[in-house]
């Protein structure tokens, strides 16, 4: 590894747990500037992101930002829907869960288009 994908590295770390997209950065910088083909630096970025969350849960617990009685149940079906979810990508394929996910986001979309929220007393 050299030296600029070593900085590139520890900045997408930074970004990704300040909440600020450094995935993206670090899939980008592994495909356009080191030649890696876009399913590795996939992978590349998945694993790069557990200890990233790792260090970012224990800094948000000792800040107290974290209120774990809402985590647990997230966690719980985080990884249910997941599971779920690998095994419906492996009976219907990929074409038809792109368009179901473009509604999906179409609909979410919709409803932050066009929901009020009420104002925090």
């Amino acid at each position: 590894m050299n030296i600029v994908t070593l900085i590139v590295a520890l900045l997408t770390g930074l970004f990704a747990s300040l909440g600020l997209g450094g995935g993206m950065i670090l899939i980008i910088y592994l495909t356009l500037f080191n030649s890696t083909n876009q399913l590795e630096a996939q992978g590349i970025n998945l694993l790069f992101f557990i200890p990233i969350a790792v260090l970012s849960i224990i800094v948000h617990t000792k800040n107290k930002l974290i209120d774990w009685k809402f985590c647990i149940p997230s966690i719980i079906c985080g990884v249910l829907f997941a599971i779920i979810g690998t095994f419906l990508a492996n009976i219907f394929g990929s074409s038809i869960l792109t368009k179901m996910f473009a509604v999906f986001i179409f609909i979410i979309g919709l409803k932050e288009l066009f929901s009020k929220e009420s104002p925090k007393e």
